[in-house]
């Protein structure tokens, strides 16, 4: 499972975020663990967690069922000035 293959999954849910104001960034790939950021709405979002593991992680896990062991949440760290 490759940055572009994991990308590509990633553009099948971006439509139903964007509708949302939000959006949905790639940070990293680790031994079966998807790092991504919630951007826009999303990223305040009270149902974000919902968002990430009903919708993201569902998704991903469909398309990579052998590769992807769980989708977890990047923050933003302003102290850090990512």
């Amino acid at each position: 499972m490759t940055e572009q293959e994991v990308e590509a999954a990633l553009n099948k849910v971006r439509p139903t975020l964007v509708a949302d104001g939000g959006d949905v960034e790639l940070v990293d790939i680790k031994d079966g663990v998807v790092q991504v950021r919630l951007k826009g709405a999303c990223s305040t979002c009270p149902m974000s967690q919902m968002t990430l593991k009903m919708g993201v992680e569902k998704l991903l896990k469909a398309e990579f069922p052998n590769e992807v062991k769980e989708v977890v949440a990047a923050y933003h760290n302003e102290a850090m000035g990512c």
